[in-house]
């Protein structure tokens, strides 16, 4: 890096080359600003930092945590576990960063920008009227505030954890009629508004850090069914978590939270159980009850939801150096949730004109693993290829999503030249619970209004995306990405869609 910077950074030649038109007074000036320049540049890129990866995102830090094995031996200086520190632009701008990091004060502040455009025209016809071929941005900047209570004021074992986000911009799949993904991830969710809360939670350490019991402000889908991996990519049905899970409204998923209690316990150092408590809330991905994220009241809390998970992190290969996640798990609903083909009497809802039946329960299941299958470099622990794979199963009852299969590689590091690109490429299949499909048939025989934005009957869908980040400095990630949506909204009468886009990556402190 101090090669690159200082091609193109050259004070003493750029000031020279103009000697002969300045003064002897303004050459020594432009040299001081130049030194001082050279000087502050050096304070933010010079310092020392880890490479920068997509998966290193703010939004992934929960699943981290989650996910970090106890260490061969306890950690000497705290019984927290260490908080992520990826690199930045600015990684130690004044040794600023590293003193606070001394005394368990974890900051950090970047920002995600995503653009997509279609290439291909959407459906054409009056029914479709609305569709247009566009383009749409989005994106966002978050913090993140991580304290190590143990080390700033000697409260053993004990850490906070705080994440706000600001979005801006929409997303451009809805423009050609399909719902069910968007094709920018950072989209919705947090208010409109300058600074929205995500969490805002406290953690106690037991036990060498066998034990770990946190409580407060909590998305459930950061906490489980979750990986640092997905968000390599942009289109949601991959990136935050595999769409599938988030099916259920009452499924708190960044940038998301509720009231909730988690306790996740390792009988082993490479096995983990957690199970917890998340509070329902009405409208928590809605701007009336949650515009800021800073209602705390909790009046319109419903019910809850209880999650269990066990996870097995190997090390495989000859040397034991290839990791690898393997989870699986089930969370249970106890939130009044409607039949989606249904009423009370067992007919058709759509038919007898009476509300959908209500369950009082209903359920998610997933399967999920990742598995580093080859390093190129010894001394480079995310380079190689790395396959993720999946499914998730809903209550096909009330679910609109009743599965989803994905599959995906992650390539990084092939070229030796460029050690810290990552060549992409994920395939996500979702189907369409039967009671839905069966619903809508109904309401179209009958020319009654459809439900879910459909304009046909939805069955099924899948969602193609292959891009490639380039790591352009510290701290910055560019990446092209092109998506290909089959059959969009899962519906057999609109076209198949292409995108073409990128996504940004900037983690500035």
């Amino acid at each position: 890096m101090k090669k690159s910077i200082c091609c193109f950074y050259k004070p003493a030649d750029s000031t020279l080359s103009f000697g002969a038109s300045l003064s002897k007074r303004r050459i020594q000036w432009q040299l001081k600003r130049s030194i001082c320049g050279f000087f502050l540049l050096s304070l933010a890129f010079f310092t020392p930092a880890q490479a920068q990866t997509d998966d290193l995102a703010i939004g992934t830090e929960p699943a981290i945590r989650v996910d970090t094995p106890l260490p061969n031996k306890d950690a000497p200086t705290s019984s927290v576990p260490s908080f992520a520190r990826p690199e930045a632009l600015f990684a130690d701008p004044g040794g600023l960063t590293s003193w606070l990091r001394r005394r368990g004060i974890a900051f950090l502040l970047d920002n995600t920008n995503e653009f997509a455009g279609a290439l291909t025209k959407p459906a054409q016809g009056e029914k479709f009227r609305s569709y247009r071929q566009g383009a749409s941005n989005a994106g966002q900047y978050a913090t993140s505030l991580n304290i190590d209570w143990e080390t700033l004021a000697g409260l053993k074992g004990l850490s906070t954890h705080m994440i706000t986000v600001g979005r801006y911009g929409t997303t451009a799949n809805r423009m050609f009629g399909d719902w069910l993904n968007h094709s920018s991830e950072d989209y919705g969710g947090a208010g409109n508004v300058v600074v929205h809360l995500v969490m805002l939670y406290a953690e106690e350490n037991l036990f060498g850090k066998r034990l770990a019991i946190a409580g407060g402000r909590m998305a459930q889908l950061s906490d489980f069914a979750a990986s640092e991996l997905f968000c390599n990519f942009m289109n949601n049905s991959m990136c935050g978590r595999p769409k599938g899970i988030s099916d259920s409204n009452y499924f708190a998923g960044y940038p998301a939270a509720t009231w909730a209690f988690r306790v996740r316990g390792r009988p082993a150092r490479d096995v983990y159980v957690q199970a917890g408590v998340y509070f329902a809330e009405n409208g928590v991905y809605q701007v009336a009850q949650h515009r800021t994220g800073f209602k705390f009241n909790g009046a319109n809390i419903v019910g809850h939801v209880v999650p269990v998970e066990a996870g097995w992190e190997p090390k495989a290969g000859r040397s034991h150096s290839l990791p690898g996640h393997y989870k699986i798990g089930a969370a249970l609903q106890d939130v009044p949730t409607a039949d989606t083909y249904r009423d009370s009497t067992g007919k058709p809802y759509v038919l007898t004109g009476a509300k959908a039946a209500q369950h009082q329960y209903s359920w998610s299941s997933w399967l999920m693993l990742d598995q580093q299958l080859l390093r190129y470099r010894k001394t480079q622990k995310d380079s190689g290829i790395t396959a993720l794979g999946g499914v998730v199963y809903n209550d096909p009852r009330t679910a609109l999503r009743d599965y989803q299969v994905y599959f995906a590689l992650l390539n990084r590091g092939f070229w030796r030249s460029r050690p810290y690109d990552t060549l992409g490429l994920a395939f996500t299949y979702t189907h369409i619970a039967k009671n839905v499909q069966k619903t809508e048939a109904l309401l179209q025989s009958t020319h009654q209004a459809t439900i879910n934005h459909a304009t046909g009957i939805q069955r099924h869908a899948s969602i193609l995306e292959l891009n490639y980040a380039v790591h352009v400095m510290r701290g910055v990630i560019f990446q092209p990405v092109f998506q290909y949506y089959f059959r969009p909204n899962g519906q057999g009468n609109l076209p198949d869609a292409a995108m073409l886009g990128f996504k940004s990556h900037i983690e500035i402190f």
